[in-house]
């Protein structure tokens, strides 16, 4: 398993938050320091949503979707791994109506094949695969046989997991019958009025609004959308969207108080000797707890090549940012529009920026 790195998000959280608490706000940059940002690292566009006292405050798209045509504020992106607090949101509200249980084995409706023979596929619940403690690689081609394989007992650890992701979707749909675009059109796109939000590119989307991805010198890469529904990655949606499925977590997530709590509470920490015990993974969730005033976060990031994106919110304070963008060098806007952003952050933290992929 790669090096784990700890988001920049949750340092500054932790440090720059315990400076300075009572001032802490999220403000809007200024257009043209976007603008320098984005031209600076070849990047094409960017989006930006900001929920300020459980209200979404602003959305706005910066940038060109295409050479010399505006990028629109309904700009379709493809936000990598910020598809999976949406597949664990998805999951949690069938935990909640009691049609699905956080820690029955999964092997009861699913079993790979590839791990068929293995003793511990048992062991695989719901529980353990959204808090990335299966065992397996990010994705099994990374293995030389290019089969599904544990890497160690599940439960016992985090590994970051895509593949966790994915056998929970061919869990559930084998169970209820349906894609996991259909179940999650049931269980939150409709209930949220997320209408244009979708697992994989849909043919019925304007790809006139699709926020094509670049590479690190600003060429686009080969169209190459992915159809496939994914648990775990190439969710496309809007800012808007995102925002209100940011503001629905905020305000509970349609859930008990129990389950949110276990939603929000660290599964597992980072490593086995994390220097922030206060930090870890929760279900579907990175989590920062013990911040001042009571105060805990709930954040992830996403990295496919040439769409690097990020969501950071605060259910206590109501408050939350949503990042897209389609360059292969998003990373750099993404941290500078953080740290204007969040004024009380520390820059120099910001060699600690890491990426979950």
């Amino acid at each position: 398993m790669k090096k784990l790195q700890i988001l920049i998000i949750v340092l500054f959280s932790i440090w720059g938050m315990t400076l300075h608490a009572q001032s802490f706000t999220i403000t809007t940059c200024s257009a043209d320091s976007i603008t320098h940002w984005l031209n600076t690292n070849n990047v094409p566009a960017v989006g930006i949503g900001i929920i300020e006292n459980g209200q979404i405050k602003s959305i706005k798209v910066y940038g060109e979707i295409k050479k010399d045509v505006n990028a629109p504020v309904n700009t379709f992106w493809n936000v990598a791994s910020l598809t999976k607090p949406v597949t664990a949101m998805v999951v949690l509200s069938l935990v909640n109506k009691g049609e699905w249980d956080l820690d029955e084995p999964v092997s009861r409706y699913w079993i790979d094949p590839d791990i068929k023979d293995n003793p511990w596929a048992g062991k695989l619940t719901t529980r353990i695969l959204l808090s990335h403690q299966s065992g397996f690689l990010n994705w099994r081609r990374g293995e030389p046989s290019k089969k599904l394989n544990f890497h160690f007992e599940p439960g016992t650890r985090m590994g970051y997991s895509g593949e966790g992701y994915e056998y929970v979707r061919r869990a559930l749909e084998t169970k209820f019958g349906k894609s996991l675009q259909q179940i999650a059109a049931e269980e939150l796109f409709t209930p949220v009025g997320m209408k244009e939000t979708h697992y994989g590119w849909d043919n019925s989307l304007d790809s006139n609004r699709f926020a094509e991805a670049h590479n690190s010198k600003g060429a686009r890469y080969p169209d190459q959308k992915t159809k496939a529904i994914i648990a775990a990655d190439w969710l496309v949606t809007t800012i808007s969207d995102y925002c209100r499925f940011g503001l629905y977590v905020i305000n509970g997530g349609g859930l008990s108080n129990n389950l949110y709590n276990e939603m929000s509470a660290i599964q597992v920490n980072f490593d086995t000797v994390a220097t922030h015990r206060s930090t870890g993974m929760g279900l579907g969730w990175q989590v920062i707890k013990n911040l001042p005033n009571g105060e805990f976060a709930l954040t992830h990031s996403g990295s496919d090549n040439g769409a690097k994106t990020v969501v950071l919110l605060l259910p206590k304070s109501k408050r939350g940012i949503v990042i897209f963008t389609n360059g292969e060098n998003g990373n750099n806007v993404k941290n500078n529009i953080i740290k204007a952003s969040l004024p009380d952050l520390k820059p120099e933290l910001a060699k600690y920026m890491g990426e979950f992929r």
